[in-house]
This record gives structure tokens, C-alpha cells and sequence, in this order.
């Protein structure tokens, strides 16, 4: 008999050894398309930023994404399941600042201690294929992206009002704005700023990026329906109004153009191209004007235009409204935005809830030219929201419906030349340029004979300089670096200079996911062959928190380089998962509040496979889990109990034999136990491959384990014999395999199991064994539990109820009481309504 200390679970002695075994002979690495005939099976985990140090939310996440690639593995497939560093950004650069180390080295560090934090905890990565985004090999790929971008229009410069975090020092994106704060400092309100800026044209594939979310179905809907919002289509018309006295056109985009008969102002953005022209010589009304300006920028940049009280100015000009012929006011209203629409609406405070609260302050008519039909009644002093009326007070188009005057509106305004139908977004193309050191140099050069120039593909990559002083000043820290600033023309060969902005972070993981396939490509940035294997991704794992960031950005990456012919899918995933937080003190577990739980810890504790196993198992992984680290400890004790019960049965059942305590025939003990074993595979299976319920094939081990401890004594007894319990501790370690790979490998090794646990089949039930000849029923009593009866697994309605009324715990909860009802579900309850 194996003595105490052999028989104790030790994770700090048996997990080292594995690591070190994996790292020497890989394998979880993928087989290169076209050789294996395996299904191919594609996931991956967003890739983190080398802050360097993983935390327990980091550890949940990737947790799940190798349980995933691990199952996969043992159900047959070649699976690719690699990762990367998202290495630029301003973090390192701030890292720089503070502690006076080169941004380049700082990351570098980080990512050799994120990725040993990542071995420690047997997280079975393809490193073959690591992608590192700051580094040459990698970033001259976002230079040829954005050449090819450049030369087909999706890249351009312009003057532009953008987005400025004054602690980040740079330009924003729209979509980096959240709640009128940086994304990364969400206390710093963003300020408005115009500067000559690089975008990407996104927004020529609005409408393909909205139809493409209906073919998703793979993805959370709470996802698809943050894109619909932040695209925001908008159909409607685009209707010229032409000022009175001159030759100027306020051109107005409505979505309900069957109430322009009731449009009794138009009203102007601040910033509209026309109000200099409108309000000239007036000093007064200018400066007026100048305060809603200042007003409406506060308001934008604390993400509150919705909420502020509507103001006005008058500018003492008329428009011509082009189908009625009539007059109307010129405004400039505080909650018009230039850059929505045309920066100019007709004011319809009959039927908008806006337009009446501004027309009511300052006594402009409130005029009414849909009315509902039927039995709906409109209250008369409020305005008419609903498009199922007919017109009113609207000439020769009196007794249209809605739907029916906005088509002849339309149309009439098109052969009018005064308008046409028109779709709008919200969506507005990706600023890309930012004003900081860390970042992928963008491949421009500006000479003073021909313009802006593009870096020629042979010269690529324009390499990011390595040392150079950083500091906090206004404009891009490069622009103060002759060596890299100083160049020559690539058209004449005369002097010119470098673009000194670098680009948006979110470049580098927007297309990382394909470089994956390809990783040491240096002729491209990937084989298509190779991605035309693995793509789509099967499953894609990361934060809702990404939802609009990196996801919008990603599926634009994509339909750009299927047009480049570089690839055939049109989108980068055909599923997502997004998992919950990891909350500790009440509070998302992060860095910046201080509240992180380092798995260093945690696995110097209770080692790798409990703490990973504890990630799984708290809740579900879609739910946020709060975190305990006596669950940890938990964990590591059933681990314990797993490794014992290995290390000492089948030395019993061997010596059960040797004492003659033999049988030919299956036994009850046997029986019960394999049946037992079998439902567990099944169960395991059925929730871990179509419902992500790690959680609950955790508890279905557990509750095997406990049924395998209590059948200690039949091994002793000789009622379970050596083969069976042999049988039943391989399956068990495959089961665990996933959740805890070292204690799975160490085990398997023990119970003599050939080659890797990893490669070894998924367990498959037998139904005849998994078959239950009894279960156990719930009984209920007005509803709450009060026992369980065991029942023959086929019994009808009148046997269940049978057995509950017989068992004793319920008839004293129904003694001297009246039974009203009875419901009966055959298999799952039976529940007793007394009085």
C-alpha cells in the first residue's frame, strides 16, 4: 500500500513537471491544413494587453476558452488555439514616463512574465503561432493594410472636429468616447478640438456591417442589437429650403417628410456653414450665438445634449418651405448637431416631442397635419406621434396615409430637383490618427513638390524609433525626432518628412486573428490558403465591453481584405461568447481599483488546476462570478480526494483478487457504478458541448466522486473488481482532463493510459449502461420542497403520485389537512396542494 505522503495531493511537485514536459514536446499545436483529415476547429480568446500581471479576470476568461479548445481536442478535431500581445498603446507609454523605461522594453517584460504566468497555469497555447503587435514583423502589415486602404480611398486626411483626452494627449474615435469621457480615463471628459486627422472610410460598409449582424445568430443578441444602435440607420428625405433673399439652400434630412406641411421653423446646427452668413453685422445675436456654441460643446462633451433645456436664436431670416411655398423662421437651436444628418432640420412641433417643447417656449406656431384614423384619438394640445393617419392641412395631399405621402413627397421632390430619398448612419469613419509615440508609424511622407506621398511597399516597415525622449508636450512625440522626421521623397527623391501621428491600437487587433493562421509569414501578411482553412473563427471569447470597439472595427478589417481578394469570408466569426466579470468587494476586478487577486497566488495556494477549476466552476460563464478564495481551497480539496481515491483503489481492488474475492458475473455494486459513470459522461457531453454549463459538469464529477468514495468498500469486498475500476478511473481523469489538465496528465500517466491525456478520445456513454432503472422525484407541498422519492425510471402519473403520498415526510406535512390538488409531471415532480 502506497504510504501517506505518496498518496498526498501535491500540485507544487506534480504541475512543474508537466509544464516542463508540454514545453519541451507541445502537444496542443495545430496540424497545417491539408494534413490531417480532422475537422478543423478554430478558437481563440481576445488577446491581452502585457500590463504584466494576469489577474483572476484574465484567468476565467482564458480558462474558458482552453477547457473549449481542450474538449475539442479529445472530440476529434484540429484545433488552432493560439495567442498574442495587443503590445502598443498608451500604457507602456505612460510606463515610460513614470519609471523612466523605454516603452519597448517595458512591454517586452511584461509579456515574457504574462506568458510564464500563462504556462504556470497549463493554459495549452499554440506558441508557434504567437503574434506580438509591436514588433516589425507584425506592424508592417498595418502599414501595407493602410497603403492598400490609401489607394483605394478607404484611408484619407481631412480637417475635422475630433475627439481630444487631455491625459492621453491624443485624439479619440467616436466609438472610444463613452459617456462623454475617455475609455481609458472614464473621469476625463473629452474635449473638442479640430486638427488635420487620418481616418478609415468605414462607413462605406455601414449598411453591409448592419445586414451582416442577421448573420450572426451565433452571436449574444445584447452585441448584435449595441451595433444596430451605434451604426443607426436612419431612411428618410433630404429636402432643400432656399433663404429668402439670396441664393443659399438649407438643405434638411427628415425621416417623415408627410409632415412638412406642418414644419413651422427651420432650425440650424451652431456650427452650421450658413449662420456666419445669416447673423453677419450683428454683433449681438453673434455673440448669443457664440454662448450656445460654448453651451452645446459642454453638453457634448459630458454626453448630456439629450438632457439640456432647449435654446434658440432667431436670426431674422425666413426660408421658403419648397411645397407649400410659405415662409418660415431661420433658428439656431442648441440641440442641432452638425455632424448628424445636414446639421439642419425642419422644426415640426406638431408631430415631435423636441420640436414642441422648442416651439412652445418661444411662441412658435404648433400646427397639426396627420391625424390618426379610427378609434384613435389624439389629444389635441399634444403633439401626433404615429404614422397609421392620413394627412391634414396639407394641400392636394389631403387623405394620404403616412406611408403613402412620404413615396409621392419623395418623388416629387426628385423631379423638382429640391430633394430626394435618402439613408443616413450614425456611424462615422474611424479616426486612426493619434498623437503619441507608441504606435505603428503610418507610411506617409508629406514633400513640398508633390503632397502627400506613400512609403513604397519595398520600404516597408517604416520603423518606429527606439530611443527617443518622451514627454507630455502638445503634438506627436515623433515630430520631435530628426532621424525619423527627415527623409526623402519616394517620387522625386527631394526632402520630405515623415507623418509623425501614429495609428489607433485598435489597428493592431483588428485583423491579428488572421496573422494567427501565418504567423512567420514574412512575404505577407498571411498564406490565403491558411485562412481560407481555419476561417471563420468557430468561436470567438472576450468582454461585451469590446462589443462596439474592437468587434465593429474587426468585421470591417474583414469585408476590406475579402475585397482585397485576400480572404472569402465575410465575417471574422461565426460565434461569440462574452463572459461575465469577475467581481471582488463589489466591484469589477481591475488594476485601477486596486481589488485584483493575482493567480500567482493562487496557485502557490492550491496550485494551477483548482485555481482554473474554481474560475469554471463559481458560476456559469456567462454570469458575473463573485469572487472566494475559500472556493479555491474547496477546489484543491476535491482534487485531493480525486487524486487519492486513484492512487488507492486500484491497489485494494488488486488485493481484493489476491485474497480470492473474485466473480465472473457483473455485480450490483458494478452495475450501479458504471451506470452511474456512463450518465455522468453523458450529462458532461450533452452540457459542456452544446450549453457552456462548465459549472454543472463540475458538480456532475463531484457528485461521481462522492458515489466512487462511498464504493470504497465494495472494493474491499471484491464487488468491484480491479478492470472496473480501472475503467472508471481513466474515464474519470478524461472527464477532468479539460477542467484540470496536470492532475488529468499525472493520473493518466499512474493508471497506465497511453500517449497524451490531450489526444486520448472523448469518453462516449453507453446507453444501456447510463440507463436508470430508478430516479429520484421531487415532492412538493403548496410549493415547497419537502422530500424525494425513488421511483422506477418508467413510472406513470398514478405510480408517482403512489409513492409520494406513501412517503412518510410528506404525510406529516399534510396530516390533518385536505389535499385540493394534485400535480403530477411524470419524471421531474410531484407537487400537493393542501388545505
Amino acid at each position: 500500500m502506497a504510504d501517506e505522503k505518496e498518496l498526498r495531493y501535491e500540485p507544487a511537485a506534480i504541475e512543474p513537471k508537466w509544464q516542463e514536459r508540454w514545453a519541451e514536446n507541445p502537444a496542443l499545436y495545430a496540424a497545417e491544413p491539408g494534413g490531417t483529415d480532422k475537422p478543423k476547429y478554430y478558437v481563440i480568446e481576445m488577446l491581452p494587453y502585457p500590463s504584466g500581471q494576469l489577474h483572476m479576470g484574465h484567468v476565467r476568461n482564458y480558462s474558458i476558452g482552453d477547457a473549449l479548445a481542450r474538449f475539442m481536442w479529445m472530440r476529434g478535431y484540429n484545433v488552432l488555439h493560439p495567442m498574442g500581445w495587443d503590445a502598443f498603446g498608451l500604457p507602456a507609454e505612460n510606463a515610460a514616463l513614470k519609471n523612466n523605461t523605454p516603452p519597448r522594453q517595458w512591454t517586452i517584460q511584461n509579456i515574457a512574465a504574462m506568458k510564464r504566468q500563462m504556462q504556470r497555469l497549463g493554459l495549452g497555447y499554440d506558441w508557434a503561432n504567437e503574434v506580438t503587435t509591436c514588433l516589425p514583423d507584425y506592424y508592417r502589415w498595418n502599414q501595407w493594410f493602410f497603403l492598400r486602404m490609401y489607394e483605394r480611398g478607404l484611408a484619407y486626411r481631412k480637417q475635422s472636429k475630433v475627439n481630444w483626452c487631455s491625459m492621453c494627449q491624443t485624439v479619440l474615435a467616436n466609438e472610444q468616447v463613452v459617456d462623454g469621457c475617455c475609455w481609458r480615463h472614464e473621469d476625463n471628459v473629452v474635449e473638442q478640438r479640430n486638427l488635420e486627422q487620418w481616418f478609415y472610410r468605414i462607413t462605406a460598409y455601414a449598411q453591409e456591417l448592419l445586414e451582416g449582424l442577421d448573420k450572426l445568430p451565433g452571436w449574444p443578441e445584447k452585441v448584435r442589437t449595441m451595433q444596430r444602435n451605434w451604426i443607426g440607420r436612419s431612411e428618410g428625405t433630404e429636402v432643400d429650403f432656399s433663404v429668402e433673399g439670396s441664393g443659399e439652400k438649407i438643405r434638411v434630412f427628415t425621416t417623415r417628410v408627410d409632415t412638412i406641411f406642418g414644419a413651422t421653423s427651420v432650425q440650424l446646427a451652431p456650427e452650421h456653414p450658413l449662420v456666419p452668413a445669416l447673423t453677419a453685422g450683428n454683433e449681438e445675436l453673434e455673440r448669443r450665438i457664440g454662448w450656445i456654441i460654448d453651451e452645446q460643446k459642454v453638453a457634448k462633451e459630458k454626453d448630456a445634449l439629450g438632457t439640456i433645456e432647449k435654446k434658440g436664436e432667431f436670426t431674422g431670416k425666413y426660408a421658403v418651405n419648397p411645397f407649400s411655398g410659405e415662409r418660415v423662421p431661420i433658428w439656431v437651436a442648441n440641440y442641432v448637431l452638425m455632424e448628424y444628418g445636414t446639421g439642419a432640420i425642419m422644426s415640426v412641433p406638431g408631430h415631435d416631442e423636441r420640436d414642441f417643447e422648442f416651439a412652445t417656449k418661444y411662441g412658435l406656431e404648433v400646427r397639426r397635419v396627420i391625424e390618426p384614423v379610427g378609434a384613435v384619438e389624439a389629444p389635441p394640445d399634444e403633439p401626433y406621434y404615429g404614422e397609421d393617419g392620413v394627412l391634414v392641412n396639407s394641400g392636394e395631399y389631403d387623405g394620404l396615409t403616412c406611408l403613402e405621402a412620404q413615396k409621392k413627397l419623395q418623388e416629387v421632390a426628385a423631379a423638382g430637383g429640391f430633394g430626394e430619398a435618402k439613408v443616413t448612419f450614425r456611424l462615422r469613419d474611424w479616426g486612426v490618427s493619434r498623437q503619441r509615440y507608441w504606435g505603428t508609424p503610418i507610411p506617409m511622407v508629406n514633400c513640398p513638390t508633390h503632397g502627400l506621398v506613400p512609403v513604397p511597399d519595398e520600404q516597408l516597415p517604416v520603423l518606429l524609433p527606439e530611443q527617443i525622449e518622451i514627454t507630455q508636450e502638445g503634438g506627436s512625440p515623433l515630430s520631435r525626432v530628426p532621424v525619423f522626421l527627415n527623409t526623402t521623397c519616394p517620387k522625386c527623391g527631394g526632402p520630405a518628412t515623415r507623418e509623425t501621428d501614429t495609428m489607433d491600437t485598435f489597428v493592431d487587433s483588428s485583423w491579428y486573428f488572421y496573422r494567427y493562421t501565418d504567423a512567420k509569414n514574412d512575404k505577407a501578411p498571411f498564406d490565403p490558403a491558411k485562412a481560407q482553412y481555419w476561417f471563420p473563427i468557430d468561436q470567438y471569447i472576450g468582454g461585451v465591453e469590446h462589443a462596439i470597439l474592437h468587434l465593429i472595427y474587426s468585421r470591417f478589417w474583414t469585408k476590406v481584405m475579402r475585397d482585397l481578394g485576400m480572404i472569402t469570408n465575410d465575417e471574422p466569426a461565426t460565434r461569440l461568447f462574452t463572459q461575465g466579470m469577475v467581481i471582488k468587494d463589489g466591484a469589477k476586478m481591475s488594476k485601477s481599483r486596486g481589488n485584483v487577486v493575482s493567480p500567482d497566488d493562487m496557485v502557490a495556494r492550491y496550485g494551477a488546476d483548482a485555481t482554473r477549476m474554481y474560475a469554471l466552476f463559481a458560476a456559469p460563464p456567462d454570469r458575473d462570478l463573485d469572487w472566494q478564495e475559500d472556493g479555491v481551497a474547496g477546489v484543491s480539496r476535491f482534487l485531493g480526494r480525486v487524486y487519492r481515491l486513484a492512487m488507492t483503489l486500484p491497489e485494494l481492488a488488486r488485493k481484493a483478487t489476491v485474497d480470492g474475492l473474485v466473480h465472473e458475473a457483473p455485480t450490483e455494486a458494478e452495475t450501479k457504478l458504471l451506470g452511474a459513470l456512463h450518465r455522468t459522461i453523458a450529462k458532461i457531453t450533452n452540457e459542456f458541448g452544446t450549453r457552456w454549463h462548465f459549472n454543472t459538469c463540475i458538480a456532475a464529477i463531484m457528485t461521481f466522486v462522492n458515489l466512487l468514495s462511498a464504493s470504497e468498500a465494495g472494493v474491499v469486498a471484491g464487488e468491484i473488481s480491479e478492470p472496473v475500476v480501472e475503467e472508471v478511473l481513466r474515464t474519470l481523469v478524461l472527464l477532468l482532463a479539460p477542467f484540470a489538465p496536470f492532475v488529468a496528465a499525472e493520473l493518466w500517466a499512474h493508471l497506465g493510459g497511453q500517449g497524451e491525456v490531450l489526444r486520448v478520445a472523448w469518453p462516449v456513454s453507453d446507453p444501456a449502461l447510463a440507463k436508470e432503472d430508478e430516479i429520484e422525484v421531487p415532492v412538493q407541498v403548496n410549493g415547497k420542497l419537502r422530500s424525494l422519492v425513488r421511483v422506477a425510471a418508467d413510472a406513470d402519473d398514478a405510480a408517482l403520485e403512489a409513492a409520494a403520498l406513501a412517503d412518510a415526510k410528506v404525510q406529516e406535512w399534510f396530516a390533518g389537512k385536505r389535499i385540493v390538488k394534485k400535480i403530477v409531471v411524470p419524471g421531474k415532480l410531484v407537487n400537493l396542494v393542501v388545505k
